[in-house]
């Protein structure tokens, strides 16, 4: 009887920690045990594995098997260690030749089927920045694993098929019978697989809202946040859902990163390329903090807010949200990530998304608007529309009234304001020229621009700012709210090709924080 080692990964958010699987053999009674800060999930695992072994084959040694996950002060979670706990513990028998520097990622059927995990893309990555370059993996998360740049990937559909690269004896091996076909239909390439959310409706089916059109565009171009407000059907959700369509495709480094997120806490698909367009995430109103920012039991998992990382959060009748939950939104808005502390673990997400409010003036929603009355109170108004603070509300850039549209604008609006594909080809010259700008500064849009590069560098003649002075002055505008104005006058001066912001850019920022009349 003997000992032996194998390797998986564990994972605490996006970031993965290698982990030895080791296997000892003793020669007392027989048991299995599995040490290490196993959860509930793995520790129930000794049944499923012993089967597993067995119906392939090869079963497990019947004397004490004692498994140790090391590091044992970090908790293991998940069924992504079976391949490795099952390949240690046929090693310590002599069954199998020892697999080296091999990371083993899968789980395991009772009849020896590899079966996918979620989370395989971070933790692919976390094995290739520690050395170990060959991964085995089952073979439907295959294509996802060899996504990471220098990784050498083997994907296998069954234990059986596993043992016998590594060396073990064929003749003894078992492979499970094969599997009826499922009767769902494989999705198209390039749909669900390859981006999360949906496709982007056409911007030219906005009927009017000449000032909302624009606001999209000046958000998109610059990252910046946004909040619309007007009465129902004014067309804030359609302005909403055409943002994402206006975003160029992500870069390499992005996309690895939401490619990481959607992995980890996304839909369980096979993914065949990394998602290349931005995520657009819109939970319903009655959302918790822990689905919004991330949470669960032990290792908590990302939420909404990571999910919509480089792309859109969208909250629809912002108002509606639990005060305390939309209120959170200000440290991810400012830092970019979410922490979240669990006495198991502290996680760490990005969480670098745009954020875009849609909320009815008031509770019947005809405040300000044409046609009917409004029948709330002005203690009601003001209740309701209290419920999006100062503190949130100062951090989002542009602030825009959304009115009624007419018949006149209904009727021959469609097909008459600008395609999607016009408005975004701007966005990406406006992209282009941050991009050039901000290089090595290690910053993408105007939005992430620093108050030491807008008062240093980057800081327009005076001339220019002398109506953020007189605002100032008056009290109408906050130090973020300076440093937010001078970002969308950047935004500006780039969507119309210019070096540096003008005095009318700076006016248009300041415009577009005034139109909502809280």
């Amino acid at each position: 009887m003997g000992f032996a080692r194998t390797w998986a990964v564990a994972l605490v958010g996006l970031d993965g920690a290698m982990v030895e699987v080791e296997a000892d053999i003793g020669q007392t009674l027989p048991a299995f045990s599995i040490v290490g800060l196993p959860d509930a999930a793995l520790n129930e695992a000794r049944e499923r594995l012993r089967a597993a072994a067995r119906n392939s084959g090869m079963p497990l040694s019947p004397r004490k098997l004692t498994v140790n996950l090391t590091p044992a002060t970090l908790p293991k979670r998940g069924s992504l260690f079976d391949l490795a706990i099952v390949l240690s513990a046929l090693q310590a028998a002599g069954d199998v030749p020892a697999t080296g520097r091999t990371v083993f990622l899968a789980e395991l059927g009772l009849d020896g089927a590899l079966r996918p995990v979620r989370g395989i893309l971070p933790a692919v990555m976390a094995a290739v920045r520690a050395g170990h370059e060959r991964i085995v993996v089952c073979e439907a998360n295959a294509a996802e694993a060899a996504l990471v740049p220098g990784a050498q990937v083997a994907g296998f559909g069954c234990l059986a098929e596993v043992l016998a690269a590594a060396g073990a004896d064929p003749a003894a091996l078992r492979r499970p019978a094969p599997q009826p076909p499922s009767p769902h239909v494989p999705a198209p390439a390039g749909t669900e697989t390859d981006s999360p959310g949906r496709a982007s409706p056409d911007l030219a089916e906005v009927a009017g809202q000449e000032d909302g059109r624009l606001a999209l565009e000046i958000a998109a171009a610059g990252g910046h946040h946004l909040l619309m407000v007007g009465p129902p059907g004014s067309g804030k959700t359609m302005l909403a859902e055409r943002l994402p369509g206006l975003l160029p495709d992500l870069e390499d480094d992005a996309a690895m990163e939401v490619t990481a997120v959607h992995s980890l806490g996304g839909t369980a698909v096979r993914r065949t390329a990394l998602i290349r367009r931005p995520p657009f995430e819109a939970p319903h109103h009655t959302v918790s903090s822990t689905a919004l920012f991330g949470g669960g039991a032990g290792i908590p998992r990302p939420g909404a807010a990571s999910r919509a990382h480089r792309g859109v959060l969208f909250l629809d009748e912002a108002p509606e949200f639990d005060r305390g939950v939309i209120d959170a939104l200000r440290q991810p808005l400012e830092s970019g990530r979410v922490t979240i502390d669990r006495s198991a673990a502290s996680a760490v997400y990005p969480a670098r998304f745009q954020l875009v409010l849609a909320a009815n003036p008031c509770p019947c929603g005809q405040s300000g608007g044409r046609g009917a009355d409004c029948t709330c109170t002005p203690r009601a108004r003001r209740s309701y529309f209290g419920k999006l603070s100062g503190p949130l509300l100062d951090r989002v850039d542009l602030q825009i009234a959304v009115p009624k549209v007419s018949y006149a604008e209904l009727a021959g609006g469609a097909g008459r304001g600008e395609p999607t594909a016009a408005v975004a080809a701007r966005v990406a010259r406006a992209r282009g020229a941050q991009a050039e700008r901000l290089r090595g500064l290690g910053l993408r849009t105007n939005a992430e621009l620093g108050t030491g590069l807008l008062r240093g560098p980057l800081r327009p003649p005076r001339p220019v700012t002398a109506p953020l002075e007189r605002a100032m002055d008056r009290g109408s505008l906050t130090a973020r709210g300076h440093q937010r104005v001078l970002r969308v006058a950047w935004t500006l001066a780039d969507l119309d090709g210019r070096d540096l912001p003008a005095v009318d850019d700076v006016d248009t920022a300041l415009y577009f924080r005034s139109l909502v009349p809280v």
